[in-house]
């Protein structure tokens, strides 16, 4: 073999074992410093979710919930009745329902809730817009204390709301002056009703999501105000203007947004939100490109916040460990199909030069190899195993193993190279995918029974 092929064969090597070690490490401190900072505060989480739930009602604000609605005929009545059996004071609860220019037959189905609820249910129509249009059209039309948003294919347990507000603290003073500096709160979602195995498997990756969003909110590092059931006191869009298109995934824009003002998101692992999941993998391809695209594409926009410590752990954690995370699935995988190819070429030059042999193969311990990757991979899955288990007991959830675990941990790290290598074209490309076309149906004109 010529010299400058053997140095190219090394470096490759080396260049594939950093990259396989840092991608190892980066999982490795992530789950190590989840768990910990979790395990530290569990008492403090107990406490505080035993006094949020002894807050006097009397003192609660006034909300309004608003629903973006596009093309959700078959969901948006279950949802807007999951907010009227809400556990809420009587005369403070609104329902503002938006159809952002639905194809279906969306708006009379909302129609039909506001003449029944004419004092609870608001309903409006527009023209498409995208879904941050139909936020700011509900916030522009209400003047309730604290404004929240549901999407129209999610469910509210009947008490997430009461559980929710008592994190506001002091709503009734200026945002901004400490210690008042919580702007918005966030519930734990759970994947409503899995049926197939793309849901299946979501139902794992939502309950380690609780998990990890608790103890984001501890540490100052939410990056995302999810769509089902976020809550926003009124006076935040006053402070830092209304939701911005941002990439389709005005959710992560905001949560980036409130952090680089310094204010507060929380989170309440108690209440909860159900969220009809995609059902088939390629609907789940495109929610995550979308996410991860987005995601990307608004770290891009307040690269400015990166590593700089006077943000918080959002630009010290979050933020730069997310972006670590995916640049090294990414490579990684680059890297797995280049050995392959080397591989398959080594096999066809042997098969061109000796043709096809066989040799009997006989199992023996001296050969087994235990690298440290191996051993830091087998270290890895079992912090995972652990991190599910906590999730399971924070979240209530009364089983802690089922069949779904071992589904996930086995299928999820194949498919999630497919979307996150989409996600980094996307954002090199700026190309923002749809929340219309993700939605999109073909236009009907049968009516929705109630």
């Amino acid at each position: 073999m010529p010299y400058f092929a053997i140095l190219k064969s090394t470096f490759m090597n080396t260049v594939q074992t950093v990259i396989l070690y840092v991608f190892l490490f980066v999982g490795l401190y992530f789950q190590t410093f989840i768990l910990g900072t979790y395990l530290v505060n569990r008492r403090k989480i107990r406490a505080r979710t035993r006094a949020h739930a002894a807050a006097d009602e009397r003192s609660y604000p006034s909300v309004t919930i608003a629903v973006p609605c596009y093309n959700e005929e078959a969901t948006v009545g279950k949802t807007i009745e999951s907010l009227l059996r809400l556990e809420y004071p009587a005369g403070k609860l609104r329902v503002s329902v938006i159809d952002d220019g639905s194809q279906d037959n969306t708006w009379q189905v909302i129609q039909k809730y506001q003449e029944r609820y004419p004092g609870i249910v608001a309903a409006h129509r527009k023209e498409n817009g995208g879904k941050y249009t139909a936020l700011n059209y509900a916030i522009q039309h209400t003047t309730t204390d604290i404004i929240g948003c549901l999407d129209a294919d999610s469910f509210v347990e009947p008490n997430a709301l009461k559980r929710m507000i008592p994190y506001f603290g002091d709503w009734q003073t200026s945002l901004g002056t400490r210690p008042h500096m919580t702007a918005a709160v966030t519930p734990a979602m759970k994947i409503y009703r899995p049926r197939t195995f793309a849901q299946v498997v979501q139902r794992v990756e939502y309950l380690i999501g609780i998990f990890i969003r608790k103890v984001q909110s501890l540490i100052g590092a939410i990056y995302v105000t999810p769509g089902p059931f976020s809550l926003f006191r009124r006076d935040l869009f006053t402070h830092i203007g209304l939701f911005r298109h941002a990439h389709n995934t005005e959710d992560m824009e905001m949560a980036f947004r409130i952090q680089s003002k310094h204010l507060h998101i929380e989170n309440a692992h108690d209440a909860v939100v159900y969220t009809t999941g995609p059902d088939t993998v390629k609907k789940l391809y495109k929610q995550r490109v979308r996410w991860t695209s987005g995601f990307l594409m608004n770290l891009r926009d307040y690269h400015w916040i990166l590593l700089r410590p006077r943000y918080g752990n959002m630009a010290m954690f979050t933020a730069p460990l997310g972006l670590a995370l995916i640049l090294s699935a990414v490579i990684s995988v680059a890297l797995l199909l280049y050995r392959f190819g080397v591989m398959v070429w080594q096999w066809s030059v042997r098969l061109e030069t000796i043709g096809f042999t066989f040799s009997p193969w006989h199992w023996n311990w001296f050969f087994v190899s235990t690298p440290a990757y191996l051993l830091l991979t087998v270290l890895i899955y079992a912090l995972m195993i652990g991190i599910v288990i906590e999730a399971h007991a924070l979240s209530g959830e009364r089983s802690r193993f089922s069949p779904s675990i071992f589904l996930y941990f086995f299928t999820f790290p194949l498919m999630a190279p497919f979307w996150l290598i989409k996600s980094v074209y996307n954002a090199a490309r700026s190309r923002t995918p749809s929340w219309q076309r993700e939605r999109a149906v073909a236009p009907s004109t049968s009516r929705t029974a109630l």
